[in-house]
């Protein structure tokens, strides 16, 4: 018997693809589990034109023997099988796919679709096999054929006996190395494990002998192996059953077997599209954030399957990075793949299930929001976070899309509340949507700043997030209303109390003076408009907040970052008494009450001290 060759380019491909194009060698199963779903659904088209052939669903399932002993993995079919000239055709040159002819031949109907389309599938098996065998009887003929090959260096095709129709591919399986462990691929439950996680809902039964323990029939306490054959696939998908048939429980069922989290999700998005693109979808929205979430190691990523075959793990491209926090899968039938079928050629169809997944999610918040309120605000303190950065990253591109659904804690309300609830809470009056920012919310209501706002019933947003300031910076405004914190320069609000010219005119002199004694440390003094009961406090003019330059300089590489700061005094307090007098009469003690009185803002602040020795001997200076 003449060995046969394999063309010279079909055997670079098969050095190469057996080398680098598969990552990881358990995929070897899931193509020949592929290639044998095929081989039946061909049996099934053929039975739609012939009359005479009758398809009983029952007749047809993948077997999956292992023999430790021997070292052998059979995956056999009741598929279509082979003709010597198929064989030929279709194993001994590389890359050429009898599914995709097939494919194209008979356009899938009723929900089938022929799975392999490249052809290379079938050598992935040379991962972890030294020998392929392969024994296939085609429908409607008498005769069988045997192909054999040890790899690159070819193949043999000779006349077999077969029983049945279909095909049966033994392996043998290399030996163990130190690097490498090939009995793994002997072993039952690894298979088994395989098999459920890419090609669980392959739609016919993938059948294995299982082997266990049970009791001894009329002994105590003895127990007797057994083994017994078991479909170990689910064949039919959730996603592909009708919404009414399912319950919160199935899709609650469904997150815990895909190991998506060790949570309760709050809700379940479930999609069935047939339009432009043909995908089916199921989203979860986590109760929980992982333990690594917020870190460079957290890999974002839906399931990605193609007719119910795992393609990817953690498919990316699906999810935008504010909504990372979604799991869950896709199975589309138009997906284009590459040749190795564990990566996505990015074209339209994947574009568009992208597209179309977003507009999902924001409505399944936006349900869960309004609806839901209790759990959405459990979401919210989950993974409002990421919101906020998805306002601010890309230069604010998607902060249209996102503004809708961030939450923060409402000086009136003592709770979390929607820029449309305080904007539609507004009176007619008030001109700017005012905020606070600061470690805490107790550290808030104790600011200066926040008197005069509070004083005139104003509602004001509290900002605890670092990433806070900066997603309001990028949206500017929402429904035509500036957002304006709490210590810039100008409220916008009108105050009896406030200096008026004539006095600001008068202390000018004595602020000028103690801008110098702080030299570079403020952009400038003076009379503050805002301030009511306390004697001082910082503000910022400029872009930049006190706020964002503590968190900008808490960043590596950051620089020397500084806000422009304003130091207000209130003129009405008892201590610009004693600022008065002593600009009059001693500007030592001047110099003393400017410091004195900068540290204190920087305090209340929560800005460090520049030198604390200097300021408690100040404080000490004034005690004596």
């Amino acid at each position: 018997m003449a060995k046969k060759q394999f063309k010279a380019e079909s055997k670079r491909l098969l050095e190469m693809m057996i080398n680098s194009i598969y990552t990881q060698r358990e995929i070897f199963l899931r193509e020949l589990i592929s290639n044998a779903s095929d081989a039946i659904d061909k049996i099934y088209y053929k039975a739609l034109a012939d009359d005479n052939l009758v398809f009983d669903k029952d007749n047809y399932y993948v077997k999956i023997t292992a023999d430790q002993a021997n070292r052998t993995l059979v995956i056999s079919d009741t598929g279509i099988g082979m003709t010597k000239d198929e064989l030929e055709n279709n194993l001994g040159i590389i890359a050429k796919s009898g599914s995709l002819a097939f494919k194209k031949e008979n356009e899938a109907k009723d929900g089938h679709n022929i799975i392999g389309q490249f052809g290379v599938g079938f050598y992935s098996a040379f991962m972890v096999a030294d020998e392929i065998t392969v024994i296939s009887k085609p429908l409607g003929s008498d005769e069988a054929f045997k192909w054999e090959s040890k790899g690159a260096d070819g193949y043999t095709i000779e006349p077999a006996e077969k029983a049945a129709v279909g095909t049966e591919i033994t392996l043998k399986i290399k030996p163990n190395t130190e690097d490498d462990n090939y009995d793994e691929f002997l072993e039952q439950y690894r298979l088994k494990a395989i098999v459920k996680k890419y090609s669980d809902f392959i739609r016919y039964p993938i059948k294995m002998d299982i082997t266990g323990k049970r009791p001894k029939e009329g002994e105590e306490n003895e127990f007797e192996d057994y083994t017994e054959e078991q479909t170990v696939n689910s064949m039919i998908p959730i996603w592909r059953k009708n919404k009414s048939e399912l319950k919160s429980e199935d899709y609650e069922n469904f997150y815990q077997e895909k190991r998506y989290g060790f949570d309760k999700p709050l809700k379940h998005i479930h999609v069935s599209a047939d339009g432009a693109v043909v995908y089916n979808a199921i989203l979860f929205i986590p109760e929980n954030t992982p333990f690594d979430y917020y870190t460079k190691e957290y890999e974002k990523g839906l399931e990605l399957y193609a007719n119910g075959v795992l393609i990817m793990n953690k498919c990316a491209d699906l999810l935008p990075d504010y909504f990372s926090f979604v799991k869950g899968m896709v199975d589309s039938e138009d997906l284009s793949l590459n040749i190795s079928r564990e990566m996505l050629q990015h074209d339209r169809q994947l574009t568009l299930i992208a597209k179309n997944i977003k507009s999902k999610i924001k409505s399944g918040l936006q349900s869960l929001l309004k609806d839901e309120r209790e759990k959405y605000e459990t979401f919210y303190k989950a993974f409002g976070r990421q919101l906020k950065f998805g306002v601010y990253s890309d230069y604010g591109a998607n902060k249209d899309l996102l503004q809708d659904l961030l939450l923060f804690t409402s000086s009136r309300e003592k709770k979390l509340v929607t820029l449309d609830e305080y904007v539609s809470g507004m009176p007619e009056e008030q001109k700017f949507i005012y905020y606070a920012t600061g470690e805490s919310i107790e550290r808030i209501e104790k600011l200066p700043q926040t008197e005069m706002v509070a004083d005139k019933g104003y509602e004001i947003l509290y900002f605890t997030d670092d990433i806070d300031e900066f997603a309001i910076k990028m949206l500017m405004s929402y429904k035509e209303k500036e957002f304006k914190s709490v210590s810039s320069g100008d409220l916008g609000i009108d105050s009896e109390d406030k200096p008026s010219e004539a006095e600001e005119n008068e202390y000018k002199e004595l602020f000028e003076q103690m801008k110098t004694i702080l030299a570079d440390k403020v952009k400038n003094v003076k009379a503050s408009k805002r301030l009511k009961t306390h004697p001082v406090c910082l503000s910022a003019e400029g872009e930049l907040s006190i706020e964002m330059e503590k968190v900008l300089k808490a960043m590596p590489g950051s620089g020397d970052v500084q806000a422009d700061k304003v130091l207000e005094i209130n003129v009405n307090h008892e201590v610009f008494g004693a600022l008065k007098k002593a600009y009059g009469q001693d500007q030592e003690k001047l110099s003393l009450y400017t410091h004195l009185l900068y540290n204190q803002a920087l305090l209340i602040e929560g800005l460090p001290v520049q030198d604390p020795v200097e300021f408690t001997n100040d404080i000490c200076k004034i005690m004596v």
